[in-house]
């Protein structure tokens, strides 16, 4: 990841991001302190301070007065409802996704049950389809949608196990910071059935959501749609 482009305080942060996914950092770690970082990397404490809360604020750590940052271990349960998105919650070891439909530029028809603004309708959208498979079973159903703007090269980027928050986190510089979710009770659909491999009238939850993020006035949508049969749905915000 190039990071000649980002703030100081994003470079710190996806360095210790990494450490923590891979392991170095382990859960009830302590992070090394604010002065100690900023000495390390050269940083003023503010910038140190930006960095952590925004781990703090994904759930990779938690900081604690008179101890400092302490590394969380990966949440129990379904990360989908984490805005530090579903891979980073779950793991990549445990989640594979599976592309069902290819990023494709459209006209919007409908940003879900969500209003579009006149910009947004006039670029067109990114849209893709993709199932998502959790320790072998199918957990997840979901439908995206991107406005098209200033997001290069992003059709022809590899999304087979990988994720998209990443992605738009790596490549774009674009970091998700909060939104809008709704939740509706429903039963599978003959799609539904074949995807997750349940029977006619299958219970299942769908989410719809309105996610917005660090890039102003760039909003993604989504819908998806849950298999909680065995799994319950976890988040942090």
């Amino acid at each position: 990841m190039a990071t000649e482009n980002l703030p100081r305080y994003r470079v710190l942060y996806e360095l210790l991001r990494r450490r923590i996914e891979e392991g170095t950092y382990q859960k009830g770690d302590l992070l090394p302190s604010e002065n100690e970082l900023a000495a390390l990397h050269k940083l003023t404490r503010p910038t140190v301070r930006k960095a952590l809360e925004l781990l703090m604020h994904e759930g990779f750590i938690q900081k604690q007065q008179g101890l400092g940052s302490i590394v969380q271990g990966t949440p129990v349960g379904i990360g989908i409802l984490s805005f530090s998105g579903t891979t980073s919650v779950i793991g990549e070891e445990r989640l594979q996704t599976k592309i069902i439909v290819k990023p494709v530029i459209r006209s919007w028809e409908k940003a879900l049950s969500f209003e579009l603004t006149e910009g947004e309708r006039e670029m067109g959208c990114i849209y893709f389809e993709r199932l998502r498979v959790v320790n072998d079973k199918p957990i997840f159903y979901d439908v995206t949608l991107l406005p098209n703007i200033n997001l290069p090269r992003f059709t022809s980027r590899q999304f087979e196990n990988k994720s998209l928050f990443d992605i738009l986190r790596k490549n774009y510089n674009i970091q998700v910071t909060g939104g809008e979710q709704k939740i509706f009770a429903t039963k599978a659909d003959p799609k539904i059935q074949k995807y997750f491999e349940v029977p006619e009238n299958h219970p299942i939850l769908k989410l719809e959501r309105k996610l917005q993020t660090s890039r102003q006035g760039f909003y993604f949508y989504s819908q998806i749609t849950c298999n909680t049969e065995n799994s319950g749905l976890y988040g942090t915000f």
